[in-house]
């Protein structure tokens, strides 16, 4: 299917097949992955005694392992005018490796199946976003991919409580337990790949008869540049949902009700992130992400004031409001800024930079938690977001803007 009849065949909402399916899809596939997710720390430690240190790697590795591939597989998507391929090959990888967690007899196993699903995930992300991008209106970018975003995290906040009700029919919290609820995983990342092999189609975009030149970085343009620093900053300061958790507990939070504090962030995020994307559409993608960055200071500093529970409650809400605000329209910046011939690439570079940036972004906000206390934790955090605030409004966006060559 070409780019013009993908977007001609706008069903539901302003949503087109293909995004609306890739929404179904995504929900599956981080359905599946926090179902187990929350587990393979306590699995590392209780059951294949692995040090706190080992566990920090494996996650490390992994983060690292998705943020350098989003770049090669963006760039490689482009040059052989291939989506969706990208796509089936990384939810089909982490589909295989998640279940593998189930036969994992030393912690090395663990390793080498988190680096496997994470190369799955880098593989498809950025192509991915393409793709969405090139099934979409104009007019409806940020729409499609607040929906797409929002199922993502409405998987994401109902997979541990899936988990949950599951378990006492597995096995309970014994090593049984979690080896079955591992394999149970594949079921949901099954579906997904069948959605996405069946009802995803993949989209010829306007530029895909061109051969490209040699990539040069000028190709994005100085407003993509200047976008993907501002972005940079922003996730700096963003520190793991961790120490939110953390800061709750400190305030009164009890342990046992910290997963449905956490839920409420989830539902927050998910419920608001389409209405997020349609007014994007409607006041611009810039001013809404900037709308977003404010609320995530403004948090931020609140979160370092905070001393009652019944406060901390308000302000995980609230956060799932800035979430909405820029997770999905950020990728609709994307598509504002750079031109179809381009966009898997910059799509590659938006994701890997965002998420590099978190890496040091959790250690020195835990340093700073170490030394100082939480609330100059947080209030740097807001400091760093007030200064993304305002080389984002250097930032103007043409629609239809071209770069490159």
């Amino acid at each position: 299917m070409n780019e013009s009849d993908a977007k001609k065949s706008t069903k539901f909402f302003g949503l087109s097949r293909n995004v609306i399916f890739m929404g179904a899809v995504s929900f599956l596939n981080d359905l599946s992955s926090d179902m187990i997710f929350p587990f393979i720390p306590i699995f590392l430690t209780s059951v294949l005694g692995a040090t706190a240190t080992f566990v920090g790697m494996v996650e490390g590795v992994a983060d690292a392992t998705a943020s350098l591939l989003k770049i090669i597989s963006g760039r490689l998507s482009d040059k052989l005018k291939v989506r969706k391929p990208f796509a089936v090959f990384g939810y089909s990888l982490s589909a295989v490796a998640k279940p593998l967690l189930a036969f994992a007899a030393a912690p090395w196993h663990v390793l080498l199946v988190r680096f496997a699903d994470r190369v799955g995930k880098g593989a498809r992300d950025a192509p991915r976003d393409a793709l969405l991008s090139f099934s979409t209106e104009k007019k409806y970018v940020g729409r499609a991919f607040g929906f797409h975003r929002g199922a993502d995290t409405l998987g994401a906040a109902f997979g541990p409580l899936i988990a949950f009700a599951l378990l006492p029919f597995l096995g309970g919290e014994s090593e049984g337990g979690l080896r079955n609820l591992f394999l149970l995983s594949f079921v949901a990342s099954f579906f997904a790949i069948l959605i996405l092999q069946f009802s995803v189609r993949e989209i010829k975009n306007n530029h895909d008869g061109i051969i490209l030149p040699k990539f040069e970085f000028k190709f994005l343009g100085v407003p993509f540049i200047i976008f993907l620093a501002a972005a940079t900053i922003f996730s700096l300061g963003k520190a793991s949902e961790a120490f939110l958790l953390l800061r709750a507990q400190g305030v009164g939070v009890a342990l046992v009700m910290l997963p449905i504090i956490y839920f409420v962030y989830n539902i927050t995020f998910a419920v608001f992130s389409t209405p997020a994307g349609i007014l994007s559409d409607k006041i611009g993608h810039r001013n809404t992400f900037m709308i977003g960055m404010l609320i995530f200071s403004g948090t931020y500093f609140l979160f370092a004031e905070a001393q009652s529970a019944l406060a901390v409650w308000i302000l995980f809400a609230v956060y799932g409001f800035y979430s909405a605000f820029t997770e999905g329209v950020g990728k609709a910046i994307v598509a504002d800024l750079i031109e179809e011939r381009w966009r898997a690439t910059a799509y590659g570079m938006y994701n890997a930079f965002t998420g590099f940036a978190l890496l040091p972004a959790s250690l020195v906000f835990g340093f700073l938690w170490d030394r100082f206390g939480p609330a100059f934790s947080f209030r740097y955090g807001a400091f760093l977001g007030v200064i993304a605030f305002v080389i984002f409004a250097f930032l103007r966006i043409k629609n239809h803007q071209k770069t490159g060559f």
